[in-house]
C-alpha cells in the first residue's frame, strides 16, 4: 500500500541522504546538510507498506512561489508510477494550492513534469543565478 506523508518525523533521513549523496544534482551533500534542507522545506515522503521509497521537498512562501527539489524514487521501486503519485500529491497539497508560480530544474525527467503542466521557461532571459562552489 502506497502512502504519502508531509510529517517530517516520519522521514528516514539516512535513506534520503544515502540516495542524494551520490546523485548528480546533490553529490557530496552531507547528512547534516540534508537535515537542514528538510528543516527549511515543505517535505513529502512516499511509503510502500510503511517503508520510505521516495522523497521530495518544496521551498515556498505558500502564496506566490514554490521550487520543487530533490524529487526521487528509490531505484528498486521505479517503473510503478510512484513518482507521478508523489508529484500529484505535491500539486494537490492543500497548503500549497494558492501558489501561482512553480519551478524546478531537471536534466532528464521533462516527460514526467510535463504531465503536471510544467513547461520550459517562457522567458529564460529574465532569470539569473549565482552559483557558489
Amino acid at each position: 500500500m502506497i502512502t504519502i506523508s508531509t510529517d517530517k518525523n516520519k522521514l528516514d533521513v539516512p535513506f534520503i541522504h544515502n540516495f542524494l549523496k551520490d546523485i548528480y544534482w546533490a553529490a557530496g551533500r552531507t547528512i547534516e546538510e540534508v537535515q537542514i534542507t528538510i528543516e527549511h522545506s515543505f517535505c513529502f515522503g512516499i511509503y510502500l507498506d510503511g517503508k520510505q521509497i521516495g522523497f521530495a521537498r518544496v521551498i515556498t512562501d505558500y502564496v506566490v512561489f514554490a521550487y520543487m527539489m530533490d524529487v526521487f524514487i528509490d531505484e528498486k521501486h521505479r517503473g510503478n508510477s510512484y513518482s507521478s503519485i508523489l508529484i500529484n500529491a505535491m500539486m494537490n497539497e492543500p497548503q500549497l494550492k494558492q501558489i501561482k508560480i512553480w519551478r524546478l530544474a531537471t536534466t532528464d525527467a521533462h516527460f514526467l513534469y510535463q504531465k503536471f503542466g510544467f513547461n520550459s521557461l517562457a522567458h529564460p532571459e529574465k532569470l539569473m543565478e549565482k552559483i557558489i562552489i
